[in-house]
């Protein structure tokens, strides 16, 4: 009777993305003690280590859900799980101050935006850039006003005078943010109605996040639409273009040479620095400045394919891999739960929720009906809806449409500034 040689038993560490889970466990978890002994530099380094390892390990575990990776998955896990955190005092100052010096002092949000606008214009089609940028001002415009109209009538419906109503739930969720809209808001109302701005302040923020809240699982819900009826989805293109049976082939494009990553890099920020110049000449926000000349330079042919080509490889890298990390530092920074805790009402949140639902409701019938794809159309109007450059990230990162940030930041700077604008002279007027 002979004995045969049991084979070994393999056995196999769980992977994220083809590398051992096991690396990103450690070091994160080794990150998060150094945070215990005050041990974590507060400068850009620091606040890299906590986001990107937080960020590694939420995000696919959000996709992975059930019913929360049917509604926003990792980005509302990446979003909402460091807010929690943050109410709860899981997190250290040495921490939080990390995180603050990269996403505040250095700017890394903008950072993040600046290459995904770039990225993205310099990277589509000239005719469908074009289509997109005059047809979405359609639905936005008329996204604008059904969410007035409907989130008054749900917030009177549950007792809330038309004053209350207008100015301290609706437009502070389509007034652009926080920096953008909530701040200046505050100062406007504190000038018509007296007081200071910080009371004013505390009011506005608790419908601006629920708002935000609501979009990104709007866009979640929005992008599971796309994916049982692909017709309704353009997978990030706003216009339907029509193909000619008869058109010649395309022209077969050189081998570029390769990507000069910093080259790129440089292009990004040079715009940026280029835009913050022209920003007191002008007086439009940086932000909305970079998709100006992006698109000039888009539509000139200003720099060689090679060039673009090399700002494409940042923007995929950043879009690949840093967007679940930089909805970690939104989560910490950005989404004060405190302030919603006092004010939360089945009424204060169907109005809030109502005025997200009518933007993208009008975005996706009005979209549809111009031509558009009425699937990314309702995912830029709802954008409007959104908590500024942080919102437009959260939005897109959940419906996973990152080249629509350009047109998402039309939707949010230039209907945000119009909502502040019309606020502040409204409420003086009513008040008088």
């Amino acid at each position: 009777m002979s004995l045969q040689a049991r084979p070994a038993r393999s056995f196999a560490l769980p992977t994220l993305d083809g590398m051992p889970l096991i690396v990103p466990v450690i070091l994160t978890a080794g990150v998060l003690a150094a945070g215990l002994f005050d041990a974590i530099p507060e400068n850009m380094i620091g606040g890299l280590a906590v986001i990107v390892g937080l960020g590694m390990l939420l995000g696919p575990l959000g996709n992975r859900l059930p019913v929360i990776s049917k509604i926003g998955g990792g980005a509302l896990i990446c979003l909402m799980t460091p807010s929690v955190l943050v109410y709860f005092g899981a997190f250290n100052e040495n921490t939080l101050a990390a995180v603050n010096s990269l996403m505040k002092e250095a700017n890394f949000l903008y950072f993040v935006i600046c290459t995904l606008v770039v990225g993205s214009i310099l990277g589509m089609s000239r005719k469908v850039m074009v289509g997109g940028l005059i047809r979405i001002f359609v639905p936005l415009v008329l996204g604008t006003a059904a969410a007035v109209s409907v989130g008054i009538g749900v917030a009177m419906a549950f007792g809330y005078s038309f004053h209350r109503a207008l100015f301290y739930i609706v437009v502070p969720i389509i007034g652009g943010g926080i920096g953008e809209g909530v701040i200046p808001l505050s100062s406007a109302y504190a000038s018509a109605l007296g007081g200071s701005p910080g009371s004013y302040v505390a009011e506005l923020i608790p419908a601006a996040i629920i708002g935000n809240i609501a979009a990104v699982i709007t866009a979640g819900l929005l992008r599971r639409l796309g994916d049982r009826r692909p017709q309704l989805d353009g997978g990030g293109q706003l216009v339907k273009v029509p193909t000619d049976p008869l058109a010649a082939p395309p022209i077969p494009q050189p081998d570029f040479p390769a990507r000069n990553h910093a080259l790129g890099v440089l292009l990004i920020c040079g715009l940026f620095v280029l835009a913050t110049l022209l920003e007191e000449i002008v007086h439009l926000p940086a932000p909305v400045l970079v998709i100006v000349m992006s698109v000039f330079c888009k539509l000139f042919n200003v720099f060689p394919a090679a060039v673009e080509d090399s700002v494409r490889g940042i923007y995929t890298v950043i879009s690949r891999y840093f967007i679940y990390p930089t909805m970690i530092g939104l989560g910490m920074l950005y989404l004060p739960l405190k302030s919603i805790m006092g004010v939360l009402s089945v009424g204060y949140v169907a109005a809030c929720v109502a005025v997200v639902l009518a933007m993208a409701a009008t975005g996706f019938w009005v979209g549809r009906a111009i031509g558009m794809y009425p699937v990314d159309a309702s995912l830029v109007t709802v954008c409007h809806s959104g908590l500024g450059g942080t919102g437009d990230v959260a939005i897109l990162s959940a419906s996973n449409r990152m080249n629509l940030m350009p047109f998402a930041q039309i939707s949010t700077r230039i209907g945000g500034v119009t909502t502040v604008i019309s606020a502040a002279t409204l409420i003086r007027v009513l008040d008088a």
